[in-house]
């Protein structure tokens, strides 16, 4: 007997919380605290740059979705990732003891990554096989509040215990914490689907010569793109490209081969079917739907506008006098709220009306408020760089925070809904995984880009700027498909 024997037992919601909270703690550990724990074990400058490429996992992780979906469960990926995370916490537990031994830290918090990419797939992959449509919508937000409390946990709760007491403390705390939600999950959470093949299977798969091979090309491609931003012809885009890192790179490689391979769809699908490699037809199963191209490009471009404003909001506040703390209290305690909220609010309007009619009110809630940050700018104009001469008021910094955070809560429910109903049922994990790689892509460019247009530009310019960002993805809006209901919700009181 199948020890994940398919049941479908009635929908409780419990699990998303729990499931949720599961994924962003081990990336918090990662991507938030590695950096504080290498700097207190005195690491260099140059070492501690490099857990930036801890951040690969997340990037990489379309690679193996497939694997999820193939093989073994869903439920059986998601309960043995979080029994290795907490095996690793316990770990790195015994690690910190030892300041000296940086190196099997460093590699600890890789195994930590590699883990936690793989679990987020799986937990992705669960929530799409356990909800409809209507159930999806209905708990995205809970989703991300889940997800924003795990990252203050890690981030913020795991951080100030290491400072209270020490880092075993604090890791070995972590690694409770992760234990009892793979117990909690172990023996509570429901069992969905019958694995497709054996994780014997797997192992055979992995060790297979085409494995390496494919790895070696993807390391070559990357450092040739590197030697290339190093030739003398290229030195009036040196700048641009070398502030492309590794992940950077992956995540634009990833959107231009999915592009070629819309645009050749017809012939590309048949020799890609006709392969009947696992890896193929995940990816070819997430293409073969209608107006793909308009897909690709809505997930690609969508946060384009928001990566912009973000990735500059902390130095503009900063110009206009806003204090550190301050900003640590607007936009870490009311702003993460208020997404929160924004979240929750959207994912059960949408349950109730439907994204069609959700997706336009939702998209400008996140957009058009990016003008009010140019609207900040103007007004302040003249203290920007020189708090000496005043500063800005911060009841208006936190409303406009505030505002903005649920604006983009409500914005990310409907993207998140769409984006999930662009998944196939052969494949959900692996398409969610290709997904949000491809979500990726606005993040990288605003990455490379931001601090020079708002150097060119000036504050208000350059806000007005990532409003003007949002038009193309806002512009596709009228041509997606997936935003029509499987069973129309009912109308809205009032609506004729």
């Amino acid at each position: 007997m199948s020890h994940d024997r398919p049941t479908r037992p009635p929908v409780r919601p419990w699990w998303v919380v729990t499931t949720y909270f599961a994924e962003g703690f081990p990336y918090s550990l990662v991507r938030q605290i590695s950096t504080v724990f290498f700097k207190d074990a005195g690491a260099s400058l140059q070492a501690i740059g490099l857990t930036s490429l801890y951040g690969l996992p997340w990037t990489l992780k379309f690679l193996w979705g497939p694997l999820v979906d193939t093989y073994a469960t869903k439920r059986r990926w998601l309960v043995t990732a979080e029994a290795v995370l907490a095996l690793l916490a316990f770990t790195m537990a015994a690690a910190s003891a030892h300041p000296s031994a940086l190196l099997a830290a460093s590699v600890v918090f890789l195994l930590v990554a590699l883990a936690s990419a793989t679990h987020d797939i799986a937990v992705d992959g669960y929530y799409l096989e356990a909800l409809d449509r209507t159930q999806q919508a209905r708990f995205v937000g809970f989703q991300a509040m889940s997800y924003r409390l795990a990252l203050i946990a890690g981030g913020g709760g795991i951080v100030a215990l290491s400072g209270l007491t020490s880092w075993p403390t604090a890791f070995t705390t972590a690694g409770g914490v992760l234990g009892l939600l793979f117990l909690c999950h172990a023996l509570f959470l429901p069992r969905l689907e019958a694995p497709r093949r054996s994780g014997r299977e797997l192992l055979h798969a992995l060790l297979a010569p085409r494995v390496a091979v494919g790895a070696a090309v993807v390391l070559l491609a990357v450092w040739a793109l590197q030697r290339l931003a190093q030739l003398e012809a290229l030195a009036g885009l040196r700048g641009v490209l070398t502030r492309l890192s590794i992940p950077n790179w992956i995540v634009l490689g990833l959107f231009t081969i999915l592009a070629v391979v819309a645009v050749r769809a017809p012939a590309l699908k048949r020799r890609l079917y006709a392969s009947q490699s696992t890896y193929a037809l995940a990816f070819v199963d997430y293409l073969d739907q209608p107006r793909i191209g308009v897909i690709l490009a809505f997930v690609a471009l969508y946060r384009t506008g928001e990566s912009f404003l973000l990735n500059m909001a902390y130095p503009f506040l900063r110009d206009i006098g806003v204090s550190r703390a301050a900003y640590g209290l607007a936009y870490g305690t009311f702003g993460i709220a208020a997404s929160i909220a924004g979240g929750l609010v959207g994912g059960a309007l949408i349950a109730r009306w439907g994204l069609r009619r959700c997706i336009w009110p939702f998209v400008l809630s996140q957009n058009v408020l990016n003008l009010a940050y140019m609207f900040l700018a103007l007004s302040y104009r003249a203290i920007l760089r020189h708090p000496e001469l005043g500063h800005a008021d911060l009841r208006l910094v936190t409303a406009l925070i505030v505002l903005e955070a649920f604006g983009a809560g409500l914005g990310t429910a409907a993207f998140m809904v769409f984006v999930m109903r662009t998944t196939k049922p052969a494949y959900k994990a692996a398409n969610m995984a290709i997904a949000t790689g491809l979500m990726s892509v606005s993040a990288t460019m605003a990455g490379v880009f931001s601090g020079f247009l708002a150097e060119v530009l000036g504050f208000a310019a350059y806000f007005g700027f990532t409003f003007l960002a949002t038009l193309p993805s806002m512009a596709l809006i009228p041509f997606l498909p997936q935003l029509r209901e499987a069973n129309p919700p009912p109308r809205p009181p009032g609506d004729s």
